[in-house]
């Protein structure tokens, strides 16, 4: 069973920037799109953007122009790279994979693991 491990989480003020990186367990996992999602306390896990095999990219508003996804398919890995962040991006961050037959973590489950990014003075 495929695995993904995130990382690059942390403490930062207003307007600092952190890179998330993801990667399958499996470097030679057959990713279709790959995206990210957060959750925040409280509330519910939402979409922050998605990454096609072929380099389309989509965003959350709220977040478009400040975060930017890349992906290396060689290694099976999926990045966020964070600028300008604000107090409301504060969250758990996990990444998703969807393959040949489906998403990495199920779509409607609680998924455990994540990055802590907590954006704060």
């Amino acid at each position: 069973q495929v695995q993904l491990v995130e990382s690059g989480g942390g403490s930062v003020q207003p307007g600092g920037s952190l890179r998330l990186s993801c990667a399958a367990s499996n470097s030679g996992f057959n990713a279709y799109i790959m995206a990210w999602y957060r959750q925040a306390p409280g509330k519910a896990r939402e979409g922050v953007a998605t990454i096609t095999r072929r380099g389309d990219t989509s965003y959350k508003s709220t977040v478009q122009g400040r975060f930017t996804i890349t992906r290396d398919d060689a290694k099976a890995a999926v990045y966020l790279q964070m600028n300008d962040l604000r107090p409301d991006d504060t969250a758990v961050y996990y990444c998703n994979m969807q393959g040949p037959r489906d998403w990495i973590r199920p779509p409607g489950d609680s998924w455990d693991q994540g990055v802590l990014v907590t954006v704060s003075q």
